[in-house]
């Protein structure tokens, strides 16, 4: 009897995330395990139930194991301490070229990228914009908008605030509500970008944000950030732990479950696309299909089969 893959689990039923740092991950007996190179303990990580897995320095993992990542449509994102700096991510979704130029489309018109923006405004504010305004004008209704929002909110948890202030390569520069906010925002951007490559779709084709690798991530990030990881990261910051990362980590992780975030995301990426009141693009007639037929996808629209 042949081999039968597993059915990977929608991305709607993982959970969130999980950092790793300082082991070497690998399959060992057909598990998913990070191994502590000192002692040689091993530690399973259900691997085909969680978003995304944040790789921190220290971390190595083996190609047996980026390719049970891949096969179960989880996807590896290599990060800087805290969460904090990108260096590279793989790639287990993102498959169906319908959808990306259907994506495509939608933010190279002028008229259907403002239709895709004003729903983003929409969701994010609980309330259309007004009527007849560019992507430029809203765009600056919404930096407004988000300065006062962050001033609540510090507020509310009483925390000091000057202001969002961050530098990548000066990490301990920032006081303790910017570091915070930077190590949220981090998860949040995580499994962001794990739902936008499960549908199918480029994290790098943005409408508000554009000319970024993850522009289209920080769209549909904007949109929750003020509902879950924005009042984690105060929460923690009003306590002044000595650790703020590791506990904003663990409050976006019960953010995200309470807000349901990862059942809502997929939805929420095609209720704002849809904005553009337009149908996928049909193939060119001269289209050429495969020459040896790909079995079709038994995961989320954007999962790789192979």
């Amino acid at each position: 009897m042949g081999f039968i893959p597993l059915k990977p689990i929608p991305m709607k039923d993982r959970m969130s995330m999980i950092f790793v740092g300082m082991g070497q991950i690998d399959v060992r007996d057909g598990a998913f395990v990070v191994i502590d190179e000192v002692n040689g303990e091993r530690m399973h990580i259900p691997v085909g139930s969680v978003a995304c897995l944040l790789l921190e320095p220290g971390t190595r993992v083996s190609h047996a194991a980026v390719k049970l990542a891949a096969t179960v449509g989880t996807l590896l994102i290599w990060v800087g301490d805290a969460g904090v700096r990108l260096y590279s991510a793989g790639q287990p979704g993102g498959a169906r070229s319908d959808k990306l130029l259907y994506q495509a489309q939608l933010a190279l018109d002028d008229s259907l990228r403002l239709k895709v923006v004003r729903k983003m405004f929409e969701l994010r504010f609980g309330e259309p914009p007004p009527s007849r305004r560019s992507v430029e004008q809203l765009r600056g209704m919404e930096g407004a908008r988000v300065r006062k929002t962050y001033q609540l909110i510090a507020k509310q948890y009483g925390v000091k605030w000057s202001g969002r202030r961050y530098d990548p390569t000066q990490w301990d520069a920032s006081d303790v509500s910017n570091q915070c906010l930077s190590a949220a925002t981090a998860c949040l951007y995580g499994i962001s970008e794990a739902a936008i490559l499960a549908a199918g779709y480029a994290p790098a084709i943005g409408f508000l944000h554009t000319g970024k690798p993850k522009s289209f991530v920080y769209d549909i990030a904007d949109i929750v950030k003020f509902e879950t990881v924005v009042p984690a990261a105060f929460r923690v910051a009003a306590r002044n732990p000595p650790m703020p990362e590791r506990e904003v980590r663990i409050a976006c992780r019960d953010a995200f479950k309470q807000a349901k975030i990862l059942q809502r995301l997929i939805p929420m990426i095609e209720e704002v696309l849809a904005a553009g009141e337009i149908e996928p693009p049909p193939p060119a007639p001269e289209a050429v299909p495969p020459a040896i037929p790909e079995p079709p996808s038994i995961g989320d629209a954007g999962h790789r089969s192979g």
